[in-house]
């Protein structure tokens, strides 16, 4: 409640902002139009005088004019608007407002880590919501080369996106370097390898790094991006495996010798667990699965503390295809805990678990005439929860929209996910008679309009704009029809407008000497 009072407080001091700088703006305009066009003198009884001869001399069609002309232009600050948050999802004015305008009013951004006056329980559940909320690295994400690139190959299209790409070469940057990779030739020129946009460049550089030593995130990199085939990639892989435990092993003698080696260690540590786990995944990926569960079981038991890959998810997969649901059930109670990170895995397969039970038999007509058993009441709630974790699975698991190839990097609870998920899980789903059937069931009985997550709403200003843009439209309407009518009214609200003026000039006309105020006339 705290933070949507913020927000709307937020949004009305921009509103006001914004307001009153439009009618400041309107005013000096017409200003600057009396004053430069009509040459209007500073003396306050000629100004007075020139401006009723001004307003007496206006017709209809002026004011029709005016309100049109305003109109139009913020018809056009709309269409400006609505393209600008099409494309990047934000509104033009209100991100200008809160760059510039918001530390001019003393505004602070809830975003800034020096805003940490909340006690420690708030501190945890923001912390939890925020890594629900925040772009992960897919755990199952495909091969550049070996599978993204197969189908460029065949379809002409990117199935990557720049902005995917570019986290990823982030990740790269952030596990495969460190601060004294300049220290070595190889690792130097990687360091730079992983900064290159353009894919032929890294490779290069990478067959550059392998010539004067061999060196893993070469390895890692001319196997994720150069290899046509898994079967190449995992060639490349263990040789990076090679390479990767003489340097794990080196900096882990040296890793308390100083705050360098450390970072060196921690470095090395993260490519040795990196080609292990896509070891792994090769192996699943050419039918080894049993192999495949062992090396990720292997994996996760020497390095407990690295959950940051999530080699769960690829173990819970890997299993499955096993059709091992105890060993399912096992990770799932290890993993699936009210103190860690959800994921759509997890959800999904806890209810996949659970609707296994009693799919097979389950009908909707016989559950309606005698109602639910203790079985199928659990089924349904964990598919409930499952649901509302991440409510766009159920459309991909059913096969009520077309699959793409998953993305690098997924949104928690968001559309990219549910692909990401469905891309692999679907054959699981398939397997277990009557599951589909149970969750659609379930789905359609209780979701009727799936929600968005994280919800796009349409900012304040697009409707303000709107709002305004109506408003001149109607003035303009009602001038043209109305014309002595909305004449009157026009007349009042000007000399309201100059009342502000004419009394500030009175009283700088009544202070200021007369020979001051006869030399500022002439300027």
């Amino acid at each position: 409640m705290a933070e949507a009072g913020t927000g709307f407080l937020e949004q009305l001091k921009s509103c006001i902002v914004w307001s009153w700088t439009y009618l400041w703006t309107l005013w000096f305009f017409i200003m600057l139009f009396l004053v430069y066009i009509l040459r209007v003198p500073l003396k306050i009884n000629d100004n007075l005088t020139t401006v009723s001869m001004f307003l007496n001399t206006l017709t209809p069609k002026f004011y029709v004019a005016l309100t049109g002309t305003s109109s139009l232009i913020s018809g056009l600050i709309l269409i400006f608007e609505w393209w600008y948050f099409r494309k990047y999802g934000t509104s033009f004015i209100e991100q200008v407002s809160v760059s510039h305008l918001r530390p001019l009013l003393g505004g602070v951004d809830n975003n800034s880590p020096n805003n940490s006056n909340t006690s420690n329980g708030d501190s945890d559940s923001n912390r939890q919501s925020v890594s629900e909320c925040k772009v992960w690295r897919n755990p199952l994400n495909l091969f550049r080369g070996a599978e993204y690139n197969r189908y460029t190959w065949v379809t002409g299209r990117e199935p990557l996106t720049y902005y995917d790409m570019n986290l990823s070469a982030q990740d790269h940057q952030t596990f495969f370097t460190c601060d004294t990779d300049h220290l070595r030739p190889a690792d130097a020129i990687m360091q730079k390898a992983w900064r290159e946009r353009n894919p032929q460049a890294r490779i290069s550089a990478a067959h550059e790094a392998l010539e004067l030593n061999e060196c893993a995130t070469a390895y890692i990199l001319l196997a994720e991006e150069e290899a046509t085939t898994i079967v190449e990639a995992e060639k490349l892989f263990k040789q990076a495996l090679k390479a990767g435990e003489g340097c794990y092993r080196r900096s882990q003698q040296l890793q308390h010798h100083g705050a360098q080696y450390e970072a060196q260690h921690r470095r090395d540590t993260n490519v040795l667990v990196y080609i292990k786990r896509r070891l792994a995944m090769c192996a699943r990926k050419l039918g080894r699965t049993r192999e495949a569960v062992k090396m990720m079981r292997d994996l996760m038991k020497e390095f407990p503390l690295l959950s940051m890959f999530n080699i769960h998810e690829n173990l819970l997969e890997a299993l499955l295809e096993l059709q091992a649901y105890a060993d399912v059930q096992a990770v799932l109670a290890k993993y699936d805990d009210i103190s860690l990170p959800k994921s759509a895995t997890i959800c999904y397969t806890a209810a996949l678990l659970k609707a296994r039970a009693v799919s097979d038999k389950f009908s909707p007509e016989a559950a309606s005439r005698r109602g639910l058993s203790t079985a199928e009441m659990n089924a349904v709630e964990a598919i409930h929860r499952a649901v509302e974790f991440n409510p766009h699975v159920p459309k991909y698991l059913l096969e009520m929209k077309s699959l793409i190839l998953p993305p690098e990097h997924i949104l928690k609870r968001g559309d990219s996910e549910a692909i990401a998920y469905a891309f692999f899980h679907l054959q699981h789903w398939k397997r277990v008679e009557g599951a589909l059937n149970l969750l659609h069931c379930t789905w359609e009985g209780t979701f009727h309009e799936v929600s968005v997550y994280p919800k796009k709403e349409l900012p304040f200003f697009i409707l303000f704009t709107a709002g305004l843009c109506s408003f001149t439209a109607m003035l303009a309407l009602l001038t043209h029809q109305f014309p002595e009518l909305m004449g009157v009214f026009a007349k009042a609200f000007l000399s309201t407008l100059f009342a502000p003026l004419n009394f500030v000039m009175e009283k700088v006309e009544s202070i200021l000497p007369s020979s001051l105020w006869h030399q500022l006339t002439r300027i």
